[in-house]
C-alpha cells in the first residue's frame, strides 16, 4: 500500500541577491519570471491527483519573503485546492530578516504561516560582511520581535567558521540570538561548495577556512551556550526550547514520505528520492510544455534505505531504538551498523546500552566523518 504523505516543500527560487557561500538552486533579481514561476508550480501541482491533508507545510528557497505580501498571497492560492494543512499543522516559512515588513507579517499569519526561518546568519556587522549578507543586526531584531508580537515560532539561522570569525565572536553570536526570544535555533558551519563565490576567493588565496580545531571549538560554545539558555540540542545542528522541535525536519530524518514542487525540490516515497531539475528557467520550460522535468532519480534498495535511515537517526540526539528500528527497515539494527558502532563506542564516539545507541558529544563534532562507515559496509553475515 502506497503511503500519502502528510509533509510537502515548496521551492521558492527567488533572492535579491545571491551570496558567496550559496549553492542552492535560485535566480537573483529576476523578479520577471515570478509569474511564469507562478504558472508553473500550478501546473506541477497538477501531478497530484487527489488533494494532501499535511501535518507539515515548508516554503524554502531561494528566499521566499523576497515574494512580498502579494506574492505570499498568491502563493497560497495557487496551492489552496492540493496542499491542505490539518488543523495544527507546522507551516514554516523561510523569510529574509529584511523582508520580515510589518505587512508581510500580517500577510504570512492570515495565510496560515505559524512558524518562520529566519536567515539571520549573525547579528555582528563583521560577520554578516564576511558572509556576503544584506542585512543588518538590527534587521534580524526588528524581524524577531514583529513575528512574535503575532504569536509566531521563530527560529534563527546563525553561521559559524566565518571567513575571520574568531571564537569570541561566535560567543558573543550566541549571546544576542539568547536574548532574541526565539523558540528555535540553527547553527550551521560555513561549508565551502564547489562553484560557488567563496570557493573560488578560497583557492585564490582571497579567502582562507577556519582550522578545524576552531570549528570544533566552536560548536561545543554553541552547545554548551544554548544548553545552559534552556535549549535542547535534538539533531547535530538544531536546538529547540521544548515543544519547539521543527516537525517537517523531523519528518525527513523519520524517512517518511514527502512531496516537493519546484526547481531543484526533491521527493521521496520512503524508498526513491526524485529530484527536479535544478534550474529555474529549465524547471519552468520544461513543467510549460509538458515535458519530463525531473533532474535525478535516486531509487534505492530496501538495505540502502535501512541504512540511510541510520545515518539521518543518528544525526538526533534521541539516537536510534533497535526494535523500532527493525520494525520500520525489516532490518537489524546491527546488521547494518553494528560493527561501526562497537568500534565509535570504543572510541568514545556512541554510547549504546543494548536497546538504543547514540552519539556522544565527541561524536556530533566528527559526525559527518562517520557515515562512510555505514553507507559503504556490507550487512554484516549471521544477522
Amino acid at each position: 500500500m502506497v503511503l500519502l504523505p502528510h509533509s510537502a516543500y515548496i521551492h521558492v527560487p527567488f533572492c535579491r541577491h545571491r551570496c558567496g557561500y550559496c549553492d542552492f538552486s535560485l535566480v537573483a533579481g529576476r523578479d520577471d519570471l515570478v509569474e511564469r514561476y507562478f504558472q508553473a508550480l500550478g501546473r506541477e501541482l497538477s501531478r497530484v491527483t487527489q488533494r494532501l491533508l499535511l501535518d507539515t507545510l515548508y516554503f524554502g528557497g531561494g528566499t521566499p519573503s523576497h515574494l512580498g505580501p502579494n506574492g505570499i498571497r498568491q502563493l497560497f492560492a495557487i496551492l489552496a485546492n492540493t496542499l491542505v494543512p490539518n488543523e495544527g499543522a507546522e507551516v514554516s516559512l523561510e523569510a529574509n530578516p529584511s523582508d520580515v515588513t510589518i505587512d508581510f507579517v500580517a500577510a504570512a499569519c492570515d495565510c496560515g504561516v505559524n512558524r518562520v526561518s529566519l536567515g539571520g546568519q549573525s547579528l555582528d556587522p563583521a560577520t554578516l560582511a564576511s558572509l556576503d549578507r544584506d542585512h543588518s543586526p538590527d534587521d534580524v531584531r526588528r524581524a524577531v520581535d514583529r513575528l512574535l508580537s503575532r504569536a509566531c515560532t521563530v527560529s534563527v539561522d546563525l553561521m559559524i567558521a566565518a571567513p575571520g570569525q574568531s571564537l569570541a565572536a561566535v560567543e558573543r553570536d550566541l549571546e544576542a540570538v539568547k536574548s532574541l526570544g526565539v523558540q528555535h535555533v540553527s547553527v550551521y558551519c560555513l561549508t565551502w561548495e564547489k562553484g560557488t563565490g567563496f570557493d573560488s576567493l578560497r583557492q585564490k588565496g582571497m579567502l582562507h577556512r577556519a582550522e578545524e580545531s576552531l570549528e570544533c571549538d566552536m560548536f561545543e560554545a554553541t552547545i554548551n551556550r544554548l544548553e545552559a539558555a534552556g535549549f535542547e540540542h535534538y539533531e547535530v545542528s538544531n536546538f529547540a526550547q521544548a515543544g519547539f522541535r521543527c516537525r517537517h525536519n523531523e519528518a525527513y530524518w523519520d524517512c517518511r514520505p514527502w512531496e516537493a514542487f519546484g526547481p531543484g525540490a526533491a521527493r521521496f516515497d520512503g524508498r526513491t528520492r526524485i529530484t527536479n531539475h535544478r534550474s529555474t528557467t529549465g524547471w519552468m520550460t520544461r513543467v510549460l510544455a509538458g515535458e519530463d522535468f525531473t533532474g535525478d532519480c535516486d531509487a534505492m534498495t530496501q538495505e540502502q534505505a535501512a541504512r540511510e535511515r541510520v545515518v539521518v537517526g543518528l544525526r538526533r540526539r534521541d539516537g536510534i531504538d533497535r526494535k523500532a528500528f527493525e520494525q520500520v527497515s525489516g532490518f537489524s539494527f546491527d546488521a547494518i551498523a553494528g560493527g561501526a558502532v562497537r568500534g565509535w563506542v570504543a572510541g568514545g564516539l556512541a554510547q549504546d546500552n543494548g536497546q538504543r545507541v547514540q552519539l556522544t558529544r565527541k561524536g556530533l563534532l566528527v559526525s559527518d566523518a562517520l557515515w562512510a562507515a555505514i553507507l559503504n559496509q556490507e550487512t554484516e553475515p549471521g544477522n
